[in-house]
């Protein structure tokens, strides 16, 4: 299969980035590369352009490193609230994922955030206080504080309830209802059907 040198004037997965010079099937250039405007031929023309797109990518890639430096430092600052459901005895259904965390990024602080730059060794799965890795450029990493508390506060044992369960107890404890599918008290009679 014949290979050609093309220059890539945008990133392209897998293949490289912006002012890289790379060899690829001529089918490849020929039907991708070169209609969708990902790369141009490499010509005497093009080789003098080529040092224009080196300084716009060296450019671009200072302007992105001190942006994420700067949110590295904001990031680190903030603590993200996360409400969860939990059961009566305080464990949480499902758990936290490195997308809901961005989700609440975004809700509670305005930052869009991408869910694959934050990760999580495992999903959170327990309440209360974690700190998350956030590793926003190659170079740039921080971490961010996670709270994660219940949207239904917890049973507190009171002396309502306590009284509620001696009533009980004093009423005989057998209280068999029809509705419930259960026999009727003696005496009573079910009555029959239309």
């Amino acid at each position: 299969m014949a290979k050609v040198e093309v220059i890539l004037v945008e990133n392209v997965i897998g293949l490289g980035a912006e002012s890289d010079q790379v060899k690829v099937a001529s089918g490849y250039a020929r039907n991708f590369l070169l209609p969708n405007r990902l790369a141009i031929p490499v010509t005497s023309a093009n080789k003098r352009r080529l040092e224009v797109l080196r300084q716009r990518r060296a450019e671009r890639e200072a302007h992105e490193f001190n942006a994420m430096t700067e949110l590295a430092k904001s990031l680190s600052k903030l603590t993200a609230v996360l409400s969860v459901k939990t059961g009566d005895d305080g464990k949480m259904f499902g758990s936290v994922t490195a997308g809901t965390i961005a989700d609440q990024l975004k809700n509670q602080f305005d930052i869009a955030l991408d869910k694959k730059k934050i990760h999580l060794a495992e999903p959170i799965r327990s309440l209360g206080d974690h700190e998350v890795e956030l590793k926003l450029h190659a170079e740039v990493k921080t971490t961010l504080k996670v709270k994660v508390q219940s949207l239904t506060p917890p049973p507190a044992a009171t002396t309502e309830d306590a009284a509620g369960k001696d009533k009980q107890g004093e009423a005989g404890g057998d209280r068999r209802t029809e509705k419930r599918g259960r026999k009727p008290a003696e005496g009573k009679k079910p009555e029959a059907k239309a």
